[in-house]
């Protein structure tokens, strides 16, 4: 027998002191949805006691405090916080978030193999322990320039790496349906293992088809008509709320104590100001509860239920054996992280700096030639024009038709019912395209915003006004190696350098918030009224959201899966 397995006995009977004991608390037992008095006896990076009174090497008092199990963030992309892992880590983990399974999708698809490898090497040298799910749609489609292409040959060999737990969101559900053999072979490899999913509004026997190779998790559910018929045909639905897509409140009838074995809760895209103003998975849980879900079922959706989904067998509950994952907070309805023990260990400062670092990778991506006002024309026709429609709080958006105002012989903006233009450029300098269109509900009355954060591909999108900021806007981004700018009259008046692929900084994520929060009012001086403005930019060239997104190819009907301008 290990002296390890000797250890962990002696201390969970008892015999020897544990390595830690809090004491005087109360924890949550998720099996039985008791509240309970009880010592809670730490051996390493393991629970060895509960029910019970334990002596211990260090014995830490949480009187009046409950401890519940550490939250499982179970789908999110690292890279839209705009800060490196190491950064998210330091940022997230003192909410309680001890695990998170994300899908480094975006520097994939700048960098290839090379973010993929960026990510697993972090994730070996993190407290917080992130697993990475291999990004299976890169590109995501054949409507949009990306910078890597990664078919599975190129994701087989990091198949067995100990932080991987399998392929990520299957975006391309049209491929799926009707047979790609690229999509096919991928799916192919990973039977057998854990195959994340991404559907958003598929219904009826197409939801079939797309099940039946093998994929078990979505987190596109906006109503909750839509995730009951998922669940009831085997899905487990991962409850999103992020800095954009906002569904608990739509998903909300559905955490309940029956139902709660089937859900998880995410995040997917959550940038450090949002954190910084309400938290993480604690803001969703906090807010759950306070509108009327059911405790028990929140708080399992939260660890438990997310760990059976992805088959961490180790963690999720506070019993003998399991991974000590563990919250120390106020109370259940206002869940306040006051301590965090993350694998036996007490978050502190002097943990996160006993990390080694890993070097970036990706600070030269940015390679888009440069653009002059007059390449955002767009020629006038007679008949209506396409428009995007955003819809605030969501990255669905809706295929508007408008007749346009015509400007000499090019098509106009029209202030009065918000639409303006918007572009995409491709930035990987690989072909040098670019797209017009435009878009309805950003509410800007001057000026420009761009970025080169722009999901999936990430080439630069910009929205604008008046087309000489519009280009100074997207040459700027070059300029800072990527990022977020505004300008207005001329100047830019807000901007954050992303240079790690063109979608992290190298900065703390205490200045990545606050050059937010000032970066987004520059972009409200313009006269923006979405909250989120610039991870709303972001999805605007996303071509596997219904129902009109545009890319670097041109307008994409996403329900017709096809370019149409």
């Amino acid at each position: 027998m290990s002296e390890r397995l000797e250890r962990l006995i002696d201390q969970g009977t008892g015999r020897i002191p544990a390595d830690i004991v809090l004491k005087g608390g109360q924890f949550y037992d998720l099996a039985t949805g008791e509240l309970v008095a009880s010592d809670i006896a730490i051996c390493g990076d393991r629970i060895v006691g509960t029910y019970g009174t334990y002596t211990g090497t260090k014995e830490i008092d949480i009187s009046g405090k409950t401890v519940v199990p550490g939250f499982i963030d179970t789908h999110l992309h690292i890279e839209s916080s705009l800060v490196t892992p190491h950064e998210f880590d330091r940022c997230v983990l003192p909410y309680g978030v001890t695990t998170v399974i994300c899908d480094p999708h975006e520097i994939a698809n700048v960098l290839g193999i090379e973010g993929i490898q960026f990510f697993l090497d972090s994730a070996l040298e993190t407290i917080m322990d992130i697993r990475v799910q291999l990004s299976s749609c890169v590109p995501a489609t054949h409507l949009e320039t990306s910078g890597a292409d990664l078919p599975i040959e190129k994701l087989l060999p990091f198949r067995d790496h100990p932080k991987v737990i399998g392929l990520a969101e299957f975006m391309n559900f049209p491929g799926v349906i009707y047979k790609d053999p690229t999509c096919l072979a991928k799916l192919e490899a990973f039977q057998g293992g854990h195959i994340d999913g991404h559907a958003p509004l598929l219904r009826g026997l197409d939801l079939n088809g797309y099940l039946s190779a093998g994929i078990r998790t979505d987190h596109e559910c906006t109503s909750a008509e839509e995730a009951l018929e998922k669940i009831r045909k085997g899905m487990h639905i991962l409850v999103r709320e992020g800095s954009v897509s906002k569904d608990l409140h739509a998903l909300l009838p559905l955490l309940t104590e029956r139902l709660s074995p089937h859900l998880a809760l995410c995040t997917d895209d959550r940038n450090p100001l949002d954190i910084a103003e309400e938290g993480h998975l604690d803001h969703m849980i906090r807010e759950a509860i306070a509108h009327g879900a059911d405790r028990l079922a929140v708080y399992r959706a939260a660890s438990l239920s997310a760990a059976r989904a992805f088959g961490l067998k180790d963690r999720g509950l506070i019993a003998p054996g399991w991974r000590a994952d563990l919250v120390v907070v106020d109370s259940l309805e206002k869940c306040r992280a006051e301590m965090v023990f993350c694998g036996g260990r007490r978050v502190t400062d002097e943990l996160f700096a006993s990390r080694r670092s890993v070097a970036p990778v990706g600070l030269d991506s940015v390679k888009a030639g440069h653009v002059n006002a007059a390449a955002f024309g767009v020629p006038y026709t007679e008949g209506e024009s396409s428009v995007i429609g955003v819809l605030p709080g969501k990255i669905i958006t809706e295929h508007r038709r408008f007749k346009l105002p015509a400007d000499g012989n090019q098509t106009g903006i029209d202030l009065g019912r918000d639409i303006i233009k918007v572009a995409v450029i491709e930035r990987h300098g690989l072909n040098g395209n670019h797209a017009n269109g435009f878009v309805q509900g950003f509410g800007l009355k001057k000026g420009a915003i761009a970025s080169t954060v722009g999901h999936d591909s990430h080439n630069i999108c910009v929205v604008g006004v008046n087309v000489d900021d519009m280009a100074m806007a997207a040459n700027r981004l070059g300029e800072i190696k990527g990022g977020f700018v505004v300008v207005e009259d001329g100047k830019v008046t807000g901007e954050i350098a992303l240079p790690v692929a063109g979608l992290m900084s190298l900065e703390p994520y205490e200045s990545v918030r606050d050059t937010l929060h000032d970066l987004r009012q520059a972009a409200f001086a313009l006269g923006a009224t979405l909250q989120e403005p610039f991870l709303q930019l972001a999805f605007l060239p996303l071509p596997v959201i219904p129902h009109l997104k545009i890319s670097d190819r041109g307008l994409v009907d996403v329900d017709k899966f096809m370019l149409i301008g």
